[in-house]
């Protein structure tokens, strides 16, 4: 007399001697796809990011930028990492790391290209 348990075991071992390449081959696809993201996106992120790094360490005075906030102006003073900015007939103080955009640096690389 054979239990349920039994039989559902001897169903099961069947099925893990039929493996075959299967593993190998979806670690295979997975590699390419991750080949793929990191080539399509992760890597031109990752250049974009180091060279506007470059870009904020050369900042000097008479630099005109554009903050994260989208006011345009020049650079008149610059201290660790506060500059001071003037737009108009105002000056303000902004952190470095919120300048989003150096159009005259930005139009000598395109020109180098």
């Amino acid at each position: 007399m054979t239990t349920f348990w039994s039989l559902l075991f001897t169903f099961q071992q069947p099925a893990q001697e039929q493996r075959g390449p299967g593993g190998t081959f979806f670690l295979f696809q997975m590699a390419i796809i991750f080949a793929i993201i990191y080539f399509l996106m992760i890597r031109p992120k990752v250049k974009q990011e180091r060279k506007h790094r470059e870009q904020i360490a050369q900042l000097k005075k008479g630099d005109e930028v554009v903050t994260a906030g989208g006011v345009v102006g020049e650079v008149i003073h610059i201290k660790d990492d506060r500059v001071t900015i003037k737009s108009g007939e105002s000056r303000f103080v902004v952190m470095r790391d919120r300048i989003a955009d150096i159009p005259s640096m930005t139009a000598k690389e395109e020109k180098r290209a």
